[in-house]
């Protein structure tokens, strides 16, 4: 005798009801995702907007819509002046050559970003690769640490009394030193070193591969997605900050792109807001570009140049 199982699946409601509730929850959705879309996207297309207005026409009717359009206001966010004088920039004792500031301001971002995410990024990869693998004692307490810290406050008397004793106040190095730790990137490297067999290890050792060459030849192309979005990460909180050049740098040679834009709204605000808005636009295309190059690793595997078996 044989015993049948029952391993039919449960009909579906296919009632006009039930469509109907279907198709209603559905236009519930997207309009819920529709309404969170004009919520972010509407300030960018006012901003846009304004970029795109003379200052007369903008004067006239702030919250109108572009009727004739120019690109004259890029121009004159791009020649910003200073208490009416140029910038300059030198490289290795050669120039000065008189630059526009706004140009001065965005190689001082783009300088700060990419020095204190380079070192950050490649002192990381050593600095997380044994935590991951719990090769010391206190590992686990360690990345409990940097837990801990991501909802501690930024200790800025403690950082602007060590930066002032150690004479780097006011100075470029003192700047892209406060930036060398990020707790949520050591995090994110530890937590996709955790997933990498153990046995990649051994192989290493067997073969006599150094800890250095081991870590550069072997990790590094295993978590490039990691690293594509600590990178991504860290510079973008690097471009994007305010208070620390505004505490650390006096000097007007030395100020990011988000320092100056408080020069310029001090030299132009109330004045002239679509050239403002100009500026506002042009600080993002750096950090875009950025993103767009990093995009296709950030949504490569994982297991990339890893071994089978």
């Amino acid at each position: 005798m044989s015993i049948a199982s029952d391993t039919r699946s449960p009909k579906l409601d296919r009632s006009p009801s039930a469509s109907a509730r279907l198709r209603r929850t559905k236009i519930a959705s997207y309009a819920i995702l529709l309404l969170f879309a004009a919520f972010y996207i509407t300030p960018l297309l006012m901003l846009i907007n304004t970029s795109l207005r003379p200052l007369s026409e903008f004067l006239r009717e702030p919250a109108g819509l572009a009727a004739n359009p120019t690109l004259d206001n890029f121009a004159t966010a791009w020649n910003l002046q200073l208490s009416n004088q140029g910038c300059s920039v030198g490289v290795f004792g050669l120039g000065p050559w008189s630059i526009p500031c706004f140009a001065k301001f965005l190689l001082n971002s783009t300088l700060y970003a990419a020095s204190a995410t380079a070192i950050f990024v490649f002192s990381s990869l050593f600095v997380a690769f044994p935590i991951a693998r719990g090769y010391f004692k206190g590992s686990n307490a360690l990345l409990s640490l940097y837990v801990v810290a991501l909802f501690l406050p930024p200790a800025l008397i403690p950082q602007f009394q060590l930066i002032l004793n150690l004479g780097l106040y006011n100075t470029r190095p003192g700047f892209i030193l406060l930036f060398l730790i990020n707790p949520i990137g050591m995090i994110i490297l530890v937590n996709y070193m955790k997933s990498i067999p153990v046995s990649l290890d051994e192989a290493a050792a067997v073969d006599g591969a150094s800890y250095t060459k081991f870590v550069t030849r072997i990790i590094f192309p295993l978590i490039r997605p990691a690293v594509a979005t600590v990178t991504v990460l860290h510079a973008i909180g690097i471009w994007n900050e305010l208070i620390v050049p505004t505490i650390y740098l006096t000097d007007p040679d030395l100020y990011p792109i988000t320092r100056g834009l408080i020069v310029f709204e001090g030299t132009y605000g109330g004045r002239d807001w679509p050239a403002l808005a100009s500026a506002v636009l042009m600080l993002v295309i750096p950090i875009l570009i950025l993103f767009m190059f990093m995009q296709r690793y950030i949504v490569s595997g994982l297991t990339s140049g890893s071994v089978k078996g």
